[in-house]
C-alpha cells in the first residue's frame, strides 16, 4: 500500500501560525521543537461534505497530549477551527479532505532539548490535502513487526506524540516482506495495534479489539465501539493474542485515514475465507452512514 501524488495538492497552501503558504515554500524554523527532538503533538482530521468528523473530539485529545507534554501554551479549539476554516477556503476544499494538524512546543532561542528555551509560544500547522481513505476495500495483507510498542511506564501511548519512530521501523518491516501494514505486540506479547491504525477480529458473531495499554485512544476506533453498542453488536475490549487473530473469522482496521479497511492476510496465514466479511462490511456501512450526517460544519 503506497499513496501516489495527487495532482489536485501541487498548489496547496499550507497553513504556518496562521500564514498561508505554497507547499513548495512552507517551512519551520530548524529551532522549532519537532525538529529538534520530535517534540509535538499532532491529529487527523477527515472532511466530509463540508464537515469534519469527530473534530471536537480529536481537539480534546490533541489538548490532552499537549497538557500531558506541559506545554506553556496551548491554543484554544476556536482559534484551532478558525485556523482549519481559513485553509480549507484558501484551498477551496470540500470534501475527500484529510487534514493533519502539528502542534509544537515551538521555537527554541537556542538549540537544546530543554523546554525553557521555548519563549515564543507554540507552532500551529494546517496541513489540508485531497485524499480519498488510503487503504484499499479488497483487503489488506500485515506481517507481525519485530518492534514493540511502548508500555505507559515507559512513554504513555495516550499521548498523542509526533516521535513516530516505532511505527516507522515496523512499516520498513512490513515494505520489506511485501506487506501493506505491520501489526505491533505490546512488550507482554498482545496485540496493540498496526503501525498506523487500531484492530478488530470477528469471531462467531462477536467483535474484540486489544485494550488500549500501549495504543493511543483511537477516535475511529470508539465510534466503532459507539457503533457496536447502537446496533447491539458485542464487542469486547480485552488483550488478544496473535492466535486468537490467526483463528479470526474476520479482521478489519480502523483509522481517520483510512476508516475502515479489511484485513485478509497476516504473517501469511489467510483470515477467514480470505474475503472481506459480513462483519467488516456491516460496520463499514454503519459508520459511513454515521460520517454522512455527522460531524461539525467548517465550511
Amino acid at each position: 500500500m503506497l499513496q501516489t501524488f495527487n495532482e489536485l495538492n501541487r498548489d496547496i497552501l499550507v497553513n504556518i501560525n496562521g500564514q498561508l503558504i505554497h507547499r513548495d515554500k512552507a517551512g519551520i524554523s530548524p529551532f522549532d521543537s519537532a525538529v529538534q527532538g520530535g517534540d509535538a503533538v499532532w491529529e487527523g482530521l477527515r472532511l466530509y461534505n463540508g464537515r469534519i468528523f469527530k473534530l471536537t473530539e480529536h481537539l480534546d485529545r490533541l489538548h490532552s497530549s499537549a497538557l500531558a507534554l506541559a506545554f506553556a501554551s496551548i491554543p484554544s479549539h476556536d482559534a484551532i477551527i478558525a485556523e482549519i476554516k481559513r485553509t480549507l477556503a484558501a484551498n477551496h476544499m470540500r470534501d475527500n479532505v484529510h487534514i493533519r494538524l502539528t502542534l509544537t512546543r515551538g521555537v527554541k532561542i537556542t538549540s537544546g532539548m530543554d523546554p525553557r528555551l521555548n519563549q515564543s509560544g507554540p507552532t500551529l500547522i494546517v496541513l489540508a490535502e485531497h485524499k480519498a481513505p488510503v487503504y484499499a476495500r479488497t483487503g489488506l495483507s500485515l506481517i507481525t513487526s519485530s518492534v514493540r510498542r511502548f508500555p505507559p511506564d515507559c512513554l504513555d501511548p495516550k499521548i498523542h506524540h509526533n516521535n513516530l519512530v516505532q511505527s516507522i521501523l515496523a512499516k520498513i518491516e512490513a515494505n520489506n516482506a511485501g506487506a501493506d501494514d505491520a501489526l505491533m505486540l505490546d512488550t507482554r506479547g498482545f496485540v496493540a495495534e498496526t503501525n498506523a491504525t487500531h484492530i478488530f477480529i470477528a469471531s462467531r458473531g462477536e467483535l474484540f479489539t486489544p485494550r488500549t495499554v500501549a495504543c493511543p485512544e483511537g477516535i475511529t476506533r470508539a465510534t466503532v465501539l459507539e457503533i457496536c453498542d447502537a446496533n447491539r453488536i458485542r464487542c469486547v475490549v480485552t488483550d488478544l493474542s496473535l492466535t486468537e487473530l490467526y483463528r479470526a473469522d474476520e479482521m478489519f482496521c480502523t483509522g481517520t485515514m483510512g476508516e475502515l479497511a479489511g484485513v485478509t492476510k497476516l504473517d501469511g496465514r489467510v483470515i477467514g475465507d480470505g474475503k472481506i466479511g459480513v462483519m467488516t462490511r456491516r460496520l463499514s456501512e454503519l459508520f459511513a452512514a454515521r460520517t454522512a450526517a455527522e460531524g461539525t460544519p467548517v465550511i
